[in-house]
């Protein structure tokens, strides 16, 4: 049996035109548009009600806790918290650890 030999695949012109580029943040990899999606349509016996997302970030220095909610525009931030904002209230070191992120997140809740 004799093997065929090896055929480079050249792509034409007419494959350049069509081709369509996906979304930049989609080809930077930081957003999945199919799970992001399902995380922000909402019921459409709900009419117009906003659906609300609870987002944490944690940095190095910061943890930055958001409830954020999708519009067509873009996402829009209700109400944010932030660690370096508990020294105010009792806690002065230690922003970045696992308590820090829960007290975080909980005054984030109280200012929604």
């Amino acid at each position: 049996i004799e093997k065929m030999p090896f055929v480079k695949v050249i792509k034409s012109k007419s494959y350049f035109k069509r081709y369509q580029v996906k979304f930049r943040r989609r080809r930077e990899g930081k957003t999945d548009y199919r799970a992001r999606k399902r995380l922000t349509i909402q019921d459409k016996n709900k009419y117009n009600t906003p659906r609300y997302r609870f987002v944490v970030r944690i940095t190095n220095k910061d943890v930055i806790c958001q409830f954020v909610r999708a519009l067509i525009v873009g996402d829009e931030v209700v109400c944010a918290a932030y660690a370096h904002e508990l020294p105010r209230y009792g806690i002065p070191t230690g922003l970045t650890n696992y308590s820090a992120a829960y007290a975080t997140g909980l005054l984030a809740a109280r200012r929604l």
